[in-house]
């Protein structure tokens, strides 16, 4: 005769009767804890929303208002202006620091480090293009792509074809990603690295044929397979 085998389901039910006790047993042991900590959660959250909504939305209405001129500054290359404001509204400066927190503060590092890139000032731009935090479809590329401007500037092409190709690469589009892989091939040209300024001006025509690079991609591509030739 077979041996009757143990009943697991029988085993399992009392195990699982057991976790119950255990949990219930720690609830009532640590009853006030837990309340004090589901209190201190729910404060927490209500906190945060209504520190967005009473606190950051009103503050982020008024800096878009603030930085209006601004803006319209730096679209009329009147950078001092646009940095330090004119008396009446502020500049990219000072939003930054009133208004810290605000999606408008954070756009202010773009615009102050395009404007310390135009003024020349190399090491400024970066500084403050680097803290500029985007996603956008073309102004997080370009934010890249100025830092590359910045270090070719300063002579360290290595480190300018670096952010060029980042800036390619962050958002595949027709416009930033062309623009700034031919920037990677010239500085690649520059350099006598044939190969690669080759690699890049044949993906330019090959991947954006639609795109301005790519109208007189075909001289480029032919010269550097000159220059390989040689």
């Amino acid at each position: 005769m077979s041996k009757k085998q143990p009943d697991k389901t029988e085993g399992t039910i009392q195990t699982v009767e057991e976790a119950f006790g255990k949990t219930e047993q720690f609830i009532e042991k640590n009853q006030k804890v837990i309340l004090i900590v589901i209190g201190v959660l729910i404060v927490v959250v209500l906190g945060f929303f209504g520190f967005r909504k009473y606190y950051l939305q009103p503050r982020e209405i008024e800096a878009q208002r603030q930085m209006f001129m601004a803006e319209k500054y730096f679209e009329m290359d009147s950078l001092k202006l646009a940095l330090n404001g004119d008396g009446n509204y502020p500049g990219f400066l000072d939003i930054m620091s009133q208004y810290n927190m605000t999606k408008s503060a954070n756009l202010s590092k773009y615009y102050t480090g395009i404007c310390y890139l135009k003024m020349g000032q190399y090491q400024k731009a970066i500084d403050y293009l680097e803290k500029f935090k985007c996603k956008d479809y073309v102004v997080g590329p370009m934010a890249k792509g100025g830092i590359g401007d910045a270090y070719l500037e300063l002579n360290q092409p290595d480190k300018a074809i670096e952010y060029y190709i980042n800036a390619a690469e962050m958002v595949n589009n027709q416009f930033t990603s062309p623009l700034f892989y031919m920037k990677a091939a010239q500085v690649y040209e520059i350099g006598k690295n044939y190969q690669k300024a080759l690699e890049y001006y044949t993906l330019i025509k090959k991947n954006y044929p639609q795109s301005f690079e790519s109208q007189d991609i075909d001289k480029s591509i032919a010269f550097m397979e000159g220059m390989l030739k040689k």
